[in-house]
C-alpha cells in the first residue's frame, strides 16, 4: 500500500463543509474519509517506526565507528587473528572451528576494518547503491532526506529549549554524530 494510491475525497468533504445540512451528504463524505484516514494512520505508524529503527541505526553506526577510529588496535587484532590462523593451516594444527572465520569472510572483514569509519562506510555506499538502483527516485529525496535528519539534529543542539528536554548524554552524543555540530 502507497500513499501514492490515495484517490482524493476533496469533493465530498467540500460538498459537506459547504453543506453541512443536506441529508446524505455527511454520511457519504465520512465513508469516502475514513478510509484514507486508515491508511494515512498505518503510514504515520510506519513512519514512527522507520524514524525508532533509522535513529537506532545510526546511532549503532556513529558509535562504532567511533570506537573503531579510537582503538587502532582493533586492526592490528584482526591481522594477528588471520596470520596465526594461516599459520595453524600451513602447519595442520587445528583451530577450533566454531570460532574460525573463513579466508573470504577474513578477507571482506579486513576491507571493513580498513576503513576508518567502517559503518558509516557501509552506510553510505548502500545509500549510493539505493539512489543506483531507483533512478525513479529523484536523488533530490535521498540527499532532502539526509539533509533534513543533520538540520534537525543541528537546531536540537543550538536551541537552548530543545536541548535542555535532553535526558541523556548519548542523545546528545547522537545529534553531534548525526552532522549537528555546536556552532
Amino acid at each position: 500500500m502507497h500513499v501514492h494510491t490515495h484517490t482524493s475525497t476533496c469533493t465530498c468533504t467540500h460538498t459537506q463543509t459547504h453543506t453541512p445540512g443536506v441529508e446524505g451528504v455527511q454520511e457519504k463524505a465520512w465513508s469516502a474519509v475514513v478510509p484514507l484516514v486508515i491508511k494515512l494512520k498505518t503510514f504515520y505508524e510506519f513512519s514512527q517506526k522507520l524514524g525508532k529503527n533509522l535513529n537506532a541505526a545510526r546511532l549503532r553506526v556513529t558509535g562504532n565507528d567511533e570506537f573503531t577510529m579510537t582503538n587502532p588496535a582493533i586492526q592490528n587484532d584482526f591481522s594477528y587473528y588471520r596470520r596465526t590462523i594461516s599459520r595453524m593451516r600451513i602447519n595442520n594444527l587445528s583451530a577450533d572451528a566454531g570460532n574460525e572465520v573463513n579466508n573470504e569472510l577474513a578477507n571482506r572483514m579486513s576491507l571493513f576494518y580498513a576503513s576508518a569509519t567502517p559503518m558509516l562506510k557501509t552506510l553510505s555506499d548502500a545509500t549510493s547503491k539505493f539512489v543506483s538502483d531507483n533512478p525513479d527516485v529523484p536523488i533530490e529525496n535521498t540527499t532532502d532526506c539526509l539533509s533534513t535528519m543533520a538540520s534537525v539534529c543541528k537546531v536540537m543542539l543550538e536551541t537552548p529549549e530543545y536541548r535542555s528536554r535532553f535526558t541523556s548524554e548519548e542523545t546528545v552524543l547522537f545529534c553531534l554524530r548525526s552532522g549537528g555540530k555546536i556552532t
